[in-house]
């Protein structure tokens, strides 16, 4: 058993775990620690199984509500607006999903950009944060299918490593007259649908590469992934409740500028 990349499973799986779900992006962070680490090729399958964890941590937090979707999607109006709405706000990363994430993959997946979408983000919500907004929709359920597009679209923004998908929703959804809070609740909700397909469509694409030999690595990240996702969407939604994302816009502008100042001085070999 190889316990240095056990120990390498375990920290990318708390990296992603605690990166979904804040505006800091989750890609982006696994991009930059696994050029760090050196842990690239065995990358492509083992982040299904952590992003896995980390949809189940959603899941879990908000199992009664998802429970409720289930049995009520038939006859219950409410639900069935909301799963209405979930379905307007995924659809457009999956169709543009489809069409370009090769693309995208081939020239953005690298720690430069990562570095140069993180400051921009910063300097977003920064923005959306100091604008004078007056919230217009306070519960979940008062969300309208217009008001869903216009989160999905910005959703698409997230294809961008480093953008951050939670960033791009919670962010949107406040331009768009959600309540903070409600953005945040709504992203969670989101992620789900939109993680699960992204992990279906690799898991099939990547299903020659799957090995039992590598089930400890992956048993390992998504435990993870599954905790420390928890943590953060309990520790986020408590935070929002008093609290602005100035203090993440403010970490990625730090955290971005860091990666470009130790590649432009040549102090790290980052993989352009």
């Amino acid at each position: 058993m190889d316990f240095l990349l056990l120990a390498k499973a375990l920290l990318l799986g708390i990296v992603e775990g605690m990166t979904e779900f804040l505006p800091v992006s989750s890609t982006g962070h696994l991009i930059v620690v696994g050029d760090l680490i050196n842990f690239q090729n065995e990358g492509k399958v083992f982040e299904i199984a952590i992003q896995f964890g980390a949809i189940l941590a959603v899941l879990f937090q908000y199992r009664e509500r998802f429970v409720s979707l289930a049995t009520g999607i038939t006859h219950d109006a409410k639900a069935q607006r909301f799963a209405a709405n979930l379905l307007i706000a995924f659809l457009p990363a999956a169709v543009i999903g489809l069409l370009f994430i090769k693309q995208i993959k081939a020239h953005l997946f690298n720690p430069i950009s990562v570095a140069t979408a993180l400051i921009i983000g910063g300097l977003v919500i920064l923005f959306a944060e100091r604008r004078q907004q007056v919230a217009r929709i306070h519960t979940v359920d008062d969300i309208r299918g217009r008001d869903a597009l216009k989160v999905g679209l910005a959703q698409v923004i997230a294809m961008i490593p480093g953008t951050s998908r939670s960033g791009a929703t919670i962010i949107g959804g406040m331009f768009f007259g959600l309540d903070r809070k409600v953005a945040a609740e709504f992203s969670f909700f989101l992620a789900v649908p939109t993680m699960f397909a992204a992990t279906v469509y690799d898991l099939y694409k990547h299903r020659d590469l799957l090995s039992m030999a590598d089930f400890p690595m992956f048993a390992v990240g998504f435990v993870a992934a599954f905790l420390s996702a928890l943590l953060a969407v309990r520790t986020l939604v408590k935070f929002v409740a008093n609290h602005t994302y100035e203090i993440f816009a403010w970490y990625r502008i730090a955290f971005g500028l860091v990666i470009l100042a130790t590649w432009y001085f040549g102090l790290v070999a980052w993989h352009v």
